[in-house]
């Protein structure tokens, strides 16, 4: 929990600092002696609450209550005054201020009311999560009914109205591979950027329907053209994928009940239509490592399992890969993670262990290391120093 004290009197701040640390030890309290430094530390780190003075220099603490709210409205707020400004504490209640604390400030009822806040915030935290399981379990269940019912199969009495709320007319988007080989990166590839490509054009979701083919729906934009959303999916995915395919979509349909028999129709027609393939080579391979290297580097990353994902022998991919995109295998890894090193140090609420972490190094010495060696700086002083690189030193 992160604890922000305002007030222009430094005997106060450091008294509500020690009640707090001695009464919560876990907590983390801050101190800002006047609004300018106190909307600086809002900035920079995630405050649950904030106990500020009514009256400050430069800008009363109803003022500064005002002009964060809506930035961080999940700030909680509690004023502090004295007596003869009961007033001014009614007030910021009325704007939307939890409690407010009348000097001298009492330790038993500051701690008391920390609590009460304490339990508001770990029960709104817990309703956030669960709000996105259910956003995420929602999304996998409508695409798990949606795979179902484009089967023929029964749903029983499940309704799906809700599941299509957004949809009252759709086009479906087949993309169907065919190979004897695992395909799961093929998988994963094309569920992306053709759930890229619906988002680009319109809206909807896209479904896994058997283990060689995927599903689309799309409801387009007003002058959006499916044309154009499958020649970019075409363009796509016989640049990237190593197994042949075809594409299938219907015509604009008005009502859910259409789609099996929709569904049925693309399969059969898939008999008859010519497959779409790729030019084999070396290219490709490199192509489709790279993609997935992108989307896999903070893991454990290794040369042997990338050469299986691409079907090609250790030493051979390793050659190429070098041939292909002019550094070597490990040399390639380390700079996507170094990259993302850059960009997590710029957030001053992640220590060095969990950045190190992310990124894949277990090791944070070793990662310093390697750190300062590729940009000439250490990662402390690379966050001290906004992203700044060291003079005379290229990043």
């Amino acid at each position: 929990m992160n604890i922000l004290v305002v007030d222009d009197e430094h005997v106060i701040r450091e008294g509500i600092k020690r009640t707090l640390q001695n009464r919560f030890p876990d907590y983390k309290v801050y101190l800002a002696g006047g609004p300018e430094e106190a909307i600086a530390l809002l900035r920079a780190h995630r405050i649950h609450m904030v106990l500020t003075d009514i009256l400050m220099p430069g800008m009363t603490g109803l003022e500064l209550m005002s002009h964060s709210r809506g930035s961080y409205p999940q700030v909680k707020w509690v004023v502090i005054s004295a007596y003869s400004e009961f007033a001014y504490a009614q007030e910021a209640v009325r704007l939307g201020a939890k409690d407010y604390l009348l000097k001298p400030i009492g330790k038993e009822m500051l701690t008391e009311m920390i609590g009460k806040l304490s339990e508001e915030v770990q029960r709104e935290q817990e309703q956030m999560e669960e709000a996105e399981r259910l956003r995420i379990n929602r999304k996998y269940l409508r695409e798990a009914v949606f795979q179902r019912w484009a089967s023929g199969l029964d749903i029983g009495r499940l309704d799906m109205g809700p599941f299509l709320e957004s949809h009252p007319y759709f086009h479906l988007v087949m993309v169907k591979m065919e190979t004897d080989k695992v395909v799961q990166l093929e998988h994963f590839m094309i569920e992306n950027v053709l759930g890229e490509l619906i988002e680009q054009h319109g809206c909807g979701f896209v479904s896994i329907y058997d283990n060689k083919s995927l599903l689309g729906l799309v409801t387009l934009r007003e002058g959006a053209a499916l044309s154009k959303l499958l020649d970019d999916l075409r363009v796509y995915l016989i640049k990237c994928l190593r197994v042949p395919f075809q594409i299938m979509h219907s015509q604009l349909l008005d009502g859910f009940s259409e789609v099996p028999a929709e569904v049925q129709r693309m399969r059969q027609a898939a008999a008859t239509q010519v497959y779409e393939h790729y030019a084999s080579g070396g290219d490709q391979a490199v192509e489709v490592a790279l993609q997935y290297m992108k989307t896999q580097f903070q893991g454990d990353l290794s040369l042997e399992k990338v050469a299986s994902i691409v079907y090609l022998n250790p030493v051979y991919f390793s050659q190429l890969f070098k041939q292909k995109t002019g550094v070597g295998f490990k040399e390639y890894v380390m700079g996507l993670r170094l990259d993302l090193a850059k960009q997590l140090l710029l957030n001053p609420k992640l220590k060095l262990a969990d950045v190190a972490e992310r990124i894949g190094y277990q090791d944070l010495r070793h990662f310093s290391q390697v750190f300062r060696k590729r940009f000439g700086v250490t990662p402390t002083e690379y966050r001290h120093n906004a992203g700044e690189p060291a003079p005379g030193v290229s990043p």
